[in-house]
């Protein structure tokens, strides 16, 4: 696939790279040129690096990073992005004492509004960078769940081949609305992980306990959130 990288920091660094590696052409994006094609020479394979607008025009599937800019806010054509995939991996800031208020709207859905003609998927944002130095190889011994929301099947398709091939087990979690979910997932992450002082490998995934012998706690099938 021809990937694109909008906003090339620590994030979309590490997720261009594993894809890359995994023989995609991608593209890395930045506001500066020069840092887009800098990061793209750390990379393996088929990597270019570039503006943000060159990205976004290179690719098929778009990965957004930019949080709380919107394409028609940062792109000078957002219209680059139509009929694309946008994979949005983007949490709200920390505010203080982890004092968050409802989501009522996402940030994702945020996005599919400035772009309604792309297909945008919420993915890779329940967990922290460090986990992605695990990809591919061990980190598929550990079933590290991605979970994937978007109104567009086939998008979601999409988003959990690449998340598989880099070593997540990707999780399908239905309409773009459970991104609201997700992004309260990607927030208590959070609070685990710096609040209680659990670490960037902290993660939060889903493990369906084995039915080998027939077995039901409390007579439904159980479920763990690890």
């Amino acid at each position: 696939m021809k990937i694109g990288i909008i906003g090339s920091g620590n994030m979309g660094r590490s997720l261009g790279i594993l894809w890359a590696e995994q023989g995609h052409q991608v593209f890395f994006g930045s506001r500066n040129a020069e840092k887009g094609k800098a990061v793209a020479e750390f990379a393996e394979g088929g990597t270019k690096g570039g503006t943000n607008d060159e990205a976004a025009v290179f690719a098929d599937v778009i990965l957004w990073t930019a949080r709380g800019i919107m394409p028609t806010q940062l792109l000078s054509n957002p219209q680059a992005l139509n009929h694309k995939v946008i994979i949005d991996c983007n949490n709200q800031e920390i505010p203080e004492e982890f004092a968050y208020p409802a989501i009522v709207e996402s940030l994702a859905e945020k996005l599919a509004k400035d772009v309604p003609n792309a297909h945008v998927v919420k993915a890779f944002n329940t967990m922290a960078q460090e986990v992605f130095e695990l990809a591919p190889e061990p980190l598929r011994n550990y079933g590290v769940s991605v979970f994937v929301a978007g109104d567009d099947e086939q998008a979601r398709k999409i988003v959990m081949q690449l998340a598989e091939e880099i070593g997540f087990l990707p999780v399908d979690s239905g309409v773009l609305r459970n991104a609201r979910l997700l992004e309260s997932l990607g927030d208590f992450i959070r609070l685990i992980i710096i609040g209680q002082q659990q670490g960037g490998y902290a993660t939060i995934s889903v493990n369906v306990l084995p039915q080998a012998q027939g077995e039901r706690l409390g007579g439904r099938q159980a479920s763990n959130l690890k």
